[in-house]
């Protein structure tokens, strides 16, 4: 989806750094220090308009969350969203994710969730997908052993990908539906994207997986 390009967003988020971490590489290693808390660290890769994270953070405040976005112009939405509910335990990047390495030690995440990624279809683009094995080498090294991979979308073809990408891995599935919004699954906490794919009729797809010890 095209994005109308915000020339004034850059300056909107340096304007808040209480939410916003101009400098994350500063941080690495001491991502506890800036929350000020011990609480474990959960990050959404492709954040988008932060409808997720935000929600998440309000609903699990002994859990630190951080929005990634590598868009500005999309990532102002989600710290309006932060500003208007005063959350803590929130803190937004607008990164790559391809560097997250640079950013936090080993181990420091907790969890990574992946949300309604970018299912870039042609093949020649496979090597972008967030679930692609370039991609599941820098979550291993970020998550401990009993870390967690969270991925919803409301793409088949995606969804179908990853699990042989996973599999090839050798990645255990925790969790696994092919209808979201049919099954027993409780607190789920939608995305923008989620709500207008599953109000028209589209079945969302989930997994929950960790890496083998």
């Amino acid at each position: 989806m095209r994005v109308k390009h915000k020339p004034w967003a850059r300056e909107k988020i340096l304007a808040h750094p209480e939410v916003c971490v101009a400098n994350p590489e500063a941080s690495k290693g001491n991502w506890h220090q800036l929350f000020g808390n011990e609480n474990p660290i959960h990050i959404e890769i492709g954040t988008g308009k932060g409808q997720f994270v935000t929600g998440m953070a309000k609903a699990n405040p002994d859990i630190n969350y951080i929005g990634i976005e590598v868009v500005e112009s999309v990532l102002i939405t989600a710290l309006d969203k932060a500003l208007v509910a005063g959350i803590p335990n929130l803190r937004l990047l607008s990164v790559d994710g391809a560097d997250l390495l640079e950013y936090f030690e080993p181990s420091e995440v907790a969890r990574v969730y992946l949300n309604f990624s970018d299912p870039w279809p042609k093949k020649r683009h496979a090597k972008r997908r967030l679930t692609n094995s370039r991609f599941l080498d820098i979550y291993k090294a970020l998550l401990p052993v009993d870390g967690e991979i969270h991925f919803k979308t409301d793409n088949r073809s995606l969804f179908e990908y990853s699990l042989v990408a996973f599999s090839e891995y050798g990645i255990l599935l925790t969790y696994l539906s092919l209808d979201l919004h049919h099954s027993d699954y409780e607190g789920n906490i939608m995305t923008e994207y989620e709500e207008k794919f599953s109000a028209q009729g589209f079945p969302i797809y989930r997994l929950e997986a960790t890496f083998k010890s």
